[in-house]
């Protein structure tokens, strides 16, 4: 049942002003708290001047024909590439062309027995002739696009000593006049190098690597999994932090960007305010002082002409209790664009208001040019684990089409204050379930739906945004949450089309139990802590909720309406308690990256059964659980959903696929990896 609290915070306008009653809080209210203080920003006539030109003018078209310039394809994370050598006609003609390993050799000769991932995320870019790739333990080598046959490697700061290491997502390119470079987080450091040779530029931070680490170790140690990104003459860099919380006091996840040339810090953008900024009134009783996290695991995007970065942010410090931090606390779990010369905010829109569901918006927001009801609008789309997508006008933050505040569930748990409301999109609709509720529990047979029922009978279980809630001996084990905390959709991201104005999003349907504990006085000073956080299973090993647990949607982005939606694989369709049933494909709870050329959509099933979430336990029937793809990789048609071509892999997916020209050539390229499959780049490309 909904939980109502004894009282309510309501956000405040742009100035602090006194708390009132939910009703009160109007749209328009919530609106002007987000949209741009103007008087802060000097680059008004410039913006402007930007905001009267052609939409067509700076558009989005995905990556530079022939290259794969960014993580994303491009800095507006579209993963779109207008190369059509390969296309429906041929696909099925596509064959293995080079495999190139998750670690070269050279290093291997160094400490024969050198561990790395086994789910290599790496993401090659091409730029010039030339492949780049983070490697197993995050070192970049440098390869030939053809062959997949080294041409250098970076060297190991310290020599043996250094190569151990954490995979990233991938290396950032710069060029000007006097040449170019390859910009890549590894550790604590930012480090930069030739792109011609791998070696380090001495003029860049110390020796060639800038210092991460500007808030003592002991503290919180640097790091990050993601990709730096460059906009004009700044690299940009986040930061991901530790899930576990200790106390209510901790670092903040501020993000920050260095000079490309020299190395040196240019700003820092606080993602919790601090005194005398903007945003502290949303904190009560000053909780912003001491509070922490919030920081940017997720990837950038950046709009080069406009001079912005957009930064998705995440929960602050406790994700699911918040009786220490009452209020809406920006700037979390919000999408915030800033300056990108001078950090200072442009405009932000929080997505979830003091949140507690783990709902970091996860992805790159994706830059697209659309034309609505016959406007043309420079926007950025943000997708999120709750499964909304978020499109606003990327220069203004203005709602492209109206988000509504709707009342939510409110929290019983002692201290916590929830928000009365949460901001809904009017469009597009959401795409994938919502809601812990009974219509959404599996009914394949009246028996499995009897089963279904008995399980939750121990949950709290609710619409979306139903609060977690404390799991006790004689009562309740938690909150069932849907979308779980890994969605919806997740760090996987979209894919959108220039040309044809469709996102495509790839997504899960999978829940967790969202439990709280009392805190331990002698090991935190936090009233409740997160509990098990664990996936929970449905009737005979089966998922407890309707399919597809994996899923494509496609959404037409000029009219905010969905084209199509398929299911991503087979699933649990041939589970014994269903067999008979003789179902179509169930879909598939991978979460695999996507990839989008002129005519085709390709995509894998994600990481297979091997890198299962330490927090599932081992009795639990792998169908359920996030992170728990297959070995199969398609290429869809990207009008209707059909298939046109799939192939069976070694391993699951575990990176962003990518697709390039080189010599003539259009070549696709995907990363498959892991525990019993050591992981490697396999190159396809259409026969001679």
């Amino acid at each position: 049942m909904p939980r109502t609290p004894t009282h309510a915070f309501s956000q405040p306008d742009a100035h602090p002003v006194p708390f009132t009653p939910a009703r009160q809080r109007t749209n328009t209210a919530h609106f002007t708290m987000r949209r741009p203080a103007w008087n802060l920003v000097t680059r008004l006539p410039a913006l402007s001047a930007l905001l009267l030109m052609s939409g067509a003018a700076f558009a989005q078209y995905g990556t530079t024909t022939g290259d794969w310039d960014a993580y994303g394809a491009d800095n507006g994370a579209t993963k779109y590439t207008a190369l059509e050598q390969i296309n429906r006609s041929n696909v099925n003609d596509l064959e293995i062309v080079w495999r190139r390993p998750a670690l070269d050799a050279s290093y291997l000769e160094l400490n024969p027995q050198q561990r790395y991932t086994s789910s290599w995320n790496g993401t090659p870019i091409v730029k010039n002739g030339i492949a780049y790739v983070t490697n197993g333990v995050g070192l970049v080598e440098a390869f030939d696009p053809a062959t997949g046959a080294t041409i250098w490697t970076q060297e190991p700061p310290g020599g043996l000593d250094g190569l151990p290491g954490a995979s990233t997502r991938g290396p950032a390119y710069w060029s000007d006049e006097e040449g170019a470079r390859i910009l890549v987080q590894r550790g604590t450091y930012l480090y930069a190098l030739d792109a011609a040779s791998g070696e380090p530029i001495s003029s860049f931070g110390d020796g060639g690597r800038a210092n991460l680490q500007l808030i003592p170790a002991e503290f919180e140690r640097f790091r990050w999994g993601g990709v730096p990104t460059v906009v004009r003459d700044v690299v940009v860099i986040g930061q991901a932090m530790t899930d576990t919380f200790a106390n209510k006091e901790a670092p903040r996840g501020d993000v920050r960007a260095f000079d490309v040339r020299t190395g040196e810090l240019r700003w820092t953008f606080n993602t919790i305010p601090q005194e005398g900024q903007f945003g502290t009134e949303t904190w009560q009783d000053r909780s912003w002082s001491y509070t922490g996290h919030a920081n940017m695991w997720a990837l950038f995007s950046a709009d080069e002409e406009l001079g912005l970065v957009y930064m998705p942010i995440s929960s602050s410090t406790n994700d699911m209790y918040g009786g220490h931090r009452i209020g809406d606390n920006l700037f979390s779990q919000s999408l915030v664009a800033v300056d990108a010369e001078t950090g200072e905010r442009v405009w932000h829109y929080q997505l979830t208001h003091h949140g507690l569901w783990d709902y970091d918006p996860p992805a790159a927001p994706i830059l697209m040019d659309i034309t609505v009801e016959g406007r043309e609008i420079k926007a950025v789309t943000q997708i999120t684990k709750q499964a909304f997508a978020y499109v606003f006008d990327r220069a203004t933050g203005e709602p492209v089409w109206e988000i509504e505040e709707r009342p939510v569930p409110q929290s019983d748990v002692p201290g916590e204050v929830t928000s009365p409301t949460q901001p809904f999109p009017t469009k597009p609709a959401p795409f994938d379930r919502q809601g812990a509720t009974i219509d959404n529990l599996i009914d394949f047979t009246p028996e499995l739906r009897a089963e279904a029922l008995e399980i939750v009978s121990d949950y709290v279980m609710g619409p979306l945004y139903t609060p977690p809630s404390v799991s006790t001996e004689n009562g309740t084990k938690g909150t069932i949450q849907l979308p779980g905390s890994q969605g919806g959709a997740d760090v996987q991201g979209a894919a959108f089309d220039p040309e044809t104005g469709i996102l495509y999003i790839p997504s899960i349907t999978s829940a967790f139990v969202a439990d709280l504990l009392p805190g331990d006085p002698d090991a935190t000073n936090l009233t409740y802590t997160k509990g098990s956080r664990r996936w929970i299973a449905g009737p005979q090993g089966l998922p407890l909720f309707k399919p597809p647990y994996g899923r494509i949607t496609a959404i037409d982005m000029t009219s905010g309406e969905h084209v199509w939606m398929v299911p991503n694989g087979d699933g649990p369709r041939d589970h014994p308690a269903i067999a008979h049933l003789n179902l179509g494909k169930l879909g598939v709870p991978g979460r695999p990256s996507p990839l989008l050329t002129r005519s085709l959509f390709f995509i894998g099933e994600g990481a297979t059964n091997q890198n299962r979430n330490s927090r599932i336990p081992p009795d639990m029937p792998i169908e359920i659980a996030t992170n728990s793809g297959g070995p199969m990789f398609r290429a869809y048609d990207k009008t209707n959903g059909e298939v046109v071509w799939e192939i069976e892999l070694p391993a699951g997916t575990s990176n962003a696929p990518i697709s390039y020209l080189h010599d003539g050539k259009q070549y696709l390229v995907v990363a498959v990896g892991d525990r019993s499959h050591s992981p490697e780049l396999i190159a396809f490309a259409l026969p001679e």
